[in-house]
């Protein structure tokens, strides 16, 4: 039996010569972070000048770069705060028919759809959350105008979660499943052959469910479906699905994408502590930023794309932990490069890291980020089947996708720790001849000087931060708010300790074939 190349999670699914090239690609990010860190380290015993220039240039770099980046997180949250302000369902009710050339597995046909046509199936897979998580979840999901009739719920319980989770379920079922056109409970068998224990898995098992039992069966129109997966501690905003819809609508290819909203993470955002807060003020701005730079957005966490995309591709991978981003990557070689990913700039609200006590917090925000950073398991995928379908691919387009991603894991994991740590070493390990240097004496106060000038940076994130912030509990005074503020002056310490280190560590695992599981991050409040 032939192997599908798309569906490969690890080096391990090939054999021969395509697993040793895989493997390659697998040892290829760790090594280059590793190489960089500790070259620039043995450097500044042996050559401290060199490094020390290299130090300097590379300050000025991140300077410019925070300069640039500050740009557009402040374009990014004005385009964010009109798309919030905007009235989606009066501006559908504009929305007349419109003609679409639908390519198909078998060939193209011409169809004409009106926005009320259009199904929203979302798939909600989820594994320990609490009732209250869930609850709440289905009251934001209640509260948005969409008409009910066009929609289609599915919760994915996890079987090997026992009765309780299903008893979740059925709660919500009984207290919201009558809102809606259709409300299936779909319940993930443990330990199949070929799966991993984690979310992808489910959602997958959730949507082939929903396919047999709603779809095929009541023979809906796969062109008449958009698919949305939500983390269950997803709460949208009222005029979300107008919006998706409204976008899926007049984008210039709308079966060839994925549609992406910005997550927030405000469910909890008061009660969590600052580092938690910080992190997931982080991860925000950065998909605030990428709505912009749609060359480099790929699907991440909750998203929505087109039903037949999603069965042609045969749904979300089942044997990786990174099914989020993998998705769109899937789809891109699927379709030979004719795939994009679509910015909504509408924010959907999720939960922060928070456990039971501040240390359980830290263990678990360090994971997440681990997991997070895991998705380096994209570049050996991404350069493997560049490989295996050059002559079918757009060439400047996948070179790109692979630039891309190799950059942002590799400064994940290095940049950071060259400005901490690394850029100190020449002054450290240098020896007496540099320590004497005009270099050496003002190295310090050049790299203050910039560093300086980047806190503007830090400074409009937290701005940006508090002007997205939810309103404050009645239970929290003006000191929480002071807090909200001055928690930045952390920022230095959690991109290492929350940022670098964990993403190093995945890089790492990846390249001794040290596979990671799924880890399903705590949601409590």
């Amino acid at each position: 039996m032939p192997v599908d190349y798309l569906k490969i999670g690890k080096a391990s699914d090939l054999t021969g010569r395509d697993y040793r090239l895989y493997r390659l690609w697998e040892i290829f990010p760790g090594s280059l972070s590793w190489l960089t860190l500790l070259g620039l380290a043995i450097l500044s015993f042996f050559q401290p000048v060199w490094v020390a220039v290299f130090v300097i240039l590379f300050d000025i770099f991140w300077l410019l770069q925070v300069v640039y980046l500050a740009i557009y997180l402040v374009s990014a949250y004005r385009q964010m705060r009109r798309v919030m302000k905007t009235d989606w369902q009066a501006k559908c009710q504009t929305l007349g028919p419109r003609d679409f050339a639908i390519k198909t597995a078998t060939g193209s046909v011409q169809k004409t759809l009106a926005w009320p046509d259009l199904y929203h199936l979302v798939i909600f897979p989820f594994s320990s959350e609490g009732l209250e998580v869930i609850r709440t979840t289905f009251h934001g999901l209640v509260k948005d105008n969409y008409p009910k009739d066009k929609m289609i719920i599915v919760l994915g319980a996890e079987g090997r979660m026992g009765d309780e989770a299903l008893a979740k379920a059925e709660a919500i079922k009984q207290e919201f499943g009558h809102l809606f056109r259709d409300f299936l409970i779909t319940v993930h068998p443990a330990d199949l052959v070929g799966e991993m224990k984690g979310k992808g898995a489910n959602q997958a098992w959730a949507a082939k469910e929903a396919k047999r039992e709603i779809i095929d069966r009541e023979e809906l129109d796969y062109d008449k479906i958009l698919v949305s997966v939500f983390d269950v501690d997803t709460e949208i905003a009222r005029g979300y699905f107008h919006c998706l819809t409204y976008r899926f609508f007049t984008a210039e290819a709308p079966y060839r994408s994925s549609y992406q909203p910005i997550p927030v993470y405000n469910n909890n955002i008061w009660q969590a502590p600052f580092f938690s807060r910080i992190a997931a003020f982080s991860n925000t701005f950065w998909q605030m930023m990428l709505q912009l730079r749609q060359e480099k957005l790929a699907t991440y966490s909750s998203h929505s794309m087109p039903w037949r995309v999603l069965v042609d591709i045969d749904f979300w991978s089942t044997n990786m932990v990174s099914e989020d981003s993998r998705i769109f990557f899937h789809s891109w070689f699927f379709y030979d490069g004719d795939y994009r990913v679509e910015p909504l700039y509408f924010i959907i609200s999720m939960d922060a890291c928070m456990d039971k006590s501040f240390l359980y917090t830290a263990k678990n925000l360090y994971k997440q980020q681990r997991r997070w950073g895991w998705g380096v398991e994209n570049v050996p995928y991404l350069i493997f089947n560049t490989i295996k379908q050059w002559r079918r691919l757009p060439k400047q387009k996948a070179l790109y996708q692979i630039f891309i991603q190799i950059y942002g894991f590799h400064s994940w994991a290095t940049n950071a720790l060259i400005i901490a740590g690394v850029g100190w070493l020449p002054l450290l390990i240098g020896g007496n001849r540099f320590n004497e240097s005009v270099l050496s004496n003002n190295l310090p106060a050049i790299t203050q000087a910039l560093m300086n000038l980047a806190m503007v940076g830090m400074l409009l994130s937290a701005i940006i931060a508090t002007l997205i912030l939810p309103p404050k509990p009645p239970h929290y005074g003006f000191v929480r708010r002071i807090v909200m503020v001055i928690q930045w002056l952390f920022l230095p310490i959690s991109i290492v300790i929350f940022g670098a280190i964990p993403g190093l560590e995945a890089q790492t695992r990846l390249m001794f074939a040290k596979y990671m599981g799924f880890w399903v991050t705590p949601k409590k409040r």
